[in-house]
């Protein structure tokens, strides 16, 4: 059990557990260092490829220091200072996940979000917050970066614009699509390209 979020963060959407997330949590144990919150981002993903039916369950560093998941198991991990999450999805291209306890700033949101994101998916006339769409667009940035073809790019040069309630995110004309959940103190995003 972690001091904030208990055993686990918000549930994954109904929208993306239907295109085949595996979502599994763990608690970073003290004193909740890099090297504590690595250890809980490898074992949330064992547990995550295990749901997915995977054989292999390691989940070593690739080239860069991003996971490099089994053949035919796309995954992401993400995590806070107490509580990491991986997902897995059988078959797709890429996937992204990201998870944020932080309050993002106005100043933070201006710099993150182009003027036609803050007007059309902030309240009022949308339905996100900062913190949704911070964790969204670091998701999106995950799957998109595991595509491979997009070369070197910032995350916030990301577009996010709504879609039958997801978030459609592009870079250059690629697309994928996020997801995202939160509860009163955790943000969760995901971010999927199909294969």
């Amino acid at each position: 059990m972690t001091e904030a979020y208990g055993p686990a963060g918000p549930e994954v959407p109904a929208g993306a557990a239907a295109a085949g997330v595996r979502a599994r949590w763990r608690p970073v144990h003290r004193p909740f260092g890099p090297r504590q919150q690595f250890t809980a981002g490898r074992r949330a993903a064992s547990a995550a490829l295990a749901a997915a039916g995977a054989a292999d369950r390691t989940v070593p560093r690739a080239p860069g220091g991003r996971p490099r998941f089994p053949p035919g198991f796309a995954g992401s991990i993400s995590h806070t200072d107490h509580l990491a999450v991986a997902v897995v999805v059988p078959g797709a291209a890429a996937v992204g996940v990201d998870i944020e306890s932080a309050v993002i700033s106005p100043r933070a949101t201006a710099f993150v979000l182009s003027g036609l994101e803050r007007l059309t998916l902030l309240p009022p006339a949308g339905k996100y917050t900062p913190r949704e769409l911070f964790a969204a667009k670091e998701a999106a940035f995950k799957a998109l970066s595991g595509i491979g073809s997009l070369g070197d790019f910032l995350f916030w040069h990301i577009e996010l614009r709504p879609a039958d309630g997801t978030l459609t995110a592009s870079y250059r004309g690629v697309p994928v699509t996020v997801w995202t959940n939160s509860d009163e103190n955790l943000s969760l995003a995901v971010a999927i390209s199909p294969g």
